[in-house]
């Protein structure tokens, strides 16, 4: 049950994300029109689609929370990689579109610079928004949720895009205009990266991926294990923020049923104690030597 109470936790973070990101969008959306900042402009167009992430990362929790059923035996915990995957094909697209504005920019006359104000309020929003990555990193590691920490990396980076917005505006307004076109372009292309790292991950976990320091991180665990005399298969995959084991082990063919299943229940204590890992599954061989 700790893994559905810190999902219900990992909403709080989210519904942050959303509330920052809808009040930001706004302000630097309008600002960025009244100002004539592209920069402010395409950061704000930035955090309109961090909405849809940080809806999709919500939603996503709110479907990982059903418990298991009759044709989801596993449970729903990857709902949140789903959703997050269709958010990176928005945010891709909104990425595109602020390049192509930012390109487009390039070739116009313009004939005054931003206004300073305009690198103001992308300073205090970039303060703002850290404030936001502090708040949901930390709750990502307490609860050890690895969707909501994917989020705060996209908080962090929103406030690095806010900072880069600021000083292409200061550029453009020490006689080098054109700076603030490509701090639009930067953001456009932080944008589509960002789509990119989201999308290779969700797709990286849907394909039963995994990472292979890890796994010898937990093979190390499970060998360590009084009893275990080799290995003879491990395997790992992610089901939402959860690991899935799997591990062959084999143990001395004199032991009696009973000794076996205390070292099978010794495997699954220590991955959970050091790992954090809930689901093992341990298969049992008797020792061939080979290992």
């Amino acid at each position: 049950m700790d893994t559905y109470d810190n999902l219900k936790q990992g909403e709080r973070g989210a519904w942050v994300s959303i509330v920052a990101y809808i009040i930001l969008s706004a302000f630097k959306i309008s600002m960025g029109y009244i100002t004539g900042s592209e920069a402010l402009s395409a950061d704000g167009i930035n955090n309109t689609t961090d909405i849809i992430v940080s809806l999709a990362v919500l939603i996503g929790l709110r479907i990982s929370r059903k418990p298991p059923d009759h044709d989801h035996p596993y449970g729903h915990m990857r709902a949140e990689t789903i959703a997050s995957m269709v958010a990176s094909f928005i945010m891709f697209a909104a990425g595109i579109q602020v390049l192509i504005q930012a390109g487009q920019s390039f070739f116009e006359d313009k004939a005054q610079p931003p206004d300073m104000i305009a690198a103001w309020i992308a300073l205090v929003c970039a303060v703002c928004m850290w404030f936001v990555y502090l708040y949901n990193s930390r709750l990502a590691r307490k609860i050890n949720n690895q969707s909501l920490m994917a989020a705060a990396y996209d908080n962090r980076s929103d406030a690095l895009v806010s900072i880069g917005a600021a000083i292409g505006i200061f550029g453009a307004r020490m006689g080098m205009p054109v700076l603030d076109a490509v701090a639009a372009f930067a953001v456009g292309i932080v944008i589509c990266k960002t789509a990119w790292d989201i999308f290779y991950d969700a797709t990286h976990a849907l394909t039963d991926g995994f990472d292979e320091e890890k796994l010898t991180v937990f093979r190390q665990t499970v060998r360590d294990t009084p009893g275990v005399k080799g290995i003879k298969d491990i395997k790992a995959r992610v089901h939402g923020s959860s690991v899935l084991l799997d591990v062959v082990v084999e143990v001395s063919a004199e032991l009696s049923v009973e000794q076996s299943h205390h070292i099978s229940d010794e495997i699954e204590r220590r991955m959970n104690k050091k790992h954090h890992i809930e689901n093992v599954h341990v298969h049992i061989e008797p020792y061939s030597g080979t290992c």
